[in-house]
């Protein structure tokens, strides 16, 4: 497959672009400005765009099979999240290309709370809400979304952080994916593990996924 990946440079992002080279995917790598070559993907083409430009994400999606918007603000410029999902969702249909767009998990419900989601939960942690806020932003983008645009939407664990690719991981739905103790985890490595199994036979089209262990 020929696959660009918006925020490739990201802790996600690095990660998809690892596994997807792994696998013998032609990777082409998305950064916003020049970069050191040490701070570049190896192997992958690096190209220069703005996840915020449907004119750039058209152009570097043309003749691709798959789009990855894997792209996070920085603190205080949450705002960004919704932008850079309206452009790369126009972008990808402008392409004729299908998009897997990395999200955040506050929307999840939680089990057994008769529909409570995450960021509504007792424990979410208040200085998580402008990002949890802009990923419900982002997904009803997604859902919003003219019909020629097929995507998917990637909801990752409560709990994600580097870690061993095991390979295993469990799929869900807008329920959150807990273990035997609770626990909503995943590493990093089997996020992308779970990604690129779902850009290699895709399960999911405009609707949201998640996994956990």
């Amino acid at each position: 497959m020929r696959i660009t990946v918006f925020g490739a440079t990201g802790q996600i992002g690095s990660r998809i672009v690892a596994e997807a080279q792994a696998r013998g995917h032609d990777v082409t790598a998305v950064v916003r400005t020049p970069r050191r070559p040490g701070d570049l993907p190896a192997g992958a083409g690096i190209r220069i765009g703005d996840a915020t430009s449907a004119a750039d994400v058209a152009a570097l999606g043309a003749g691709q099979d798959l789009i990855v918007g894997a792209t996070r603000p920085a603190p205080g410029a949450e705002e960004q999240l919704p932008a850079m999902a309206r452009a790369l969702l126009a972008g990808a249909a402008a392409s004729g290309v299908r998009l897997l767009l990395v999200g955040g998990s506050a929307t999840l419900t939680l089990p057994g709370s008769g529909g409570v989601q995450v960021m509504d939960g007792p424990d979410f942690p208040a200085p998580w809400l402008p990002i949890a806020r802009a990923c419900a932003v982002q997904l009803e983008t997604c859902r919003a979304a003219e019909p020629g645009a097929d995507w998917a939407y990637a909801s990752p664990p409560h709990l994600i952080l580097p870690g061993e690719r095991t390979g295993a991981y469990r799929l869900g739905g807008d329920e959150l994916v807990v273990d035997e103790a609770g626990e909503s985890a995943l590493s990093m490595e089997d996020f992308a593990v779970a990604l690129l199994d779902e850009a290699e036979r895709p399960k999911h089209h405009r609707t949201r996924f998640t996994v956990g262990y």
